[in-house]
């Protein structure tokens, strides 16, 4: 059996063609939530409205919220629910607080479940656009502008909202 002068660097290019796949998976992962609205993944640009609001219709749109273990915050919905109008603006806010001695910036990630339906669920301004810059011990009050679009399925009557919160570097 003859040796492969070349095994070397066709094993190199294998690792750095996986290396970069890997790299990649995120990105494409993400933009197939995006699009798909799989896993509860919301739009990260802001949604235009021009809707006309449905008067015969109401949702319940559920607010929730976690923090990362570890992370020095506490972050909670001003209210636990509303029940909205599909095409209807609203307006909500969360309070977050940084627990820490020291300066921090924040991030919220939201998730909408049932996550098949996320691509109904419209930001028009959110805290999870942008990080939050923190002083020691400074609470901020974070605003949501949000609709919920018509054509949001007659079966689902409950929407909820999580946004989970991290300490970003």
């Amino acid at each position: 059996m003859k040796p492969d002068r070349h095994l070397a660097l066709k094993i190199a290019g294998i690792g750095l063609a996986m290396f970069g796949f890997g790299f990649a998976l995120v990105p494409l992962y993400d933009a197939f939530c995006a699009v798909t609205g799989f896993g509860g993944k919301t739009a990260e640009v802001a949604a235009s409205v021009v809707e006309t609001p449905d008067r015969d219709r109401t949702v319940r749109v559920e607010f929730l919220s976690s923090v990362a273990r570890g992370a020095p915050f506490t972050l909670e919905p001003e209210v636990s629910h509303m029940e909205v109008h599909p095409g209807q603006l609203y307006e909500t806010h969360y309070r977050a607080r940084n627990l820490a001695g020291s300066a921090l910036v924040g991030q919220a990630v939201p998730s909408v479940a049932p996550g098949a339906v996320a691509r109904y669920f419209l930001k028009t301004e959110c805290f999870c656009f942008t990080s939050q810059e923190f002083e020691p011990h400074e609470e901020l009050t974070l605003k949501l502008v949000f609709t919920v679009a018509p054509e949001l399925p007659a079966s689902v009557d409950t929407l909820s909202l999580s946004y989970a919160y991290f300490s970003a570097k």
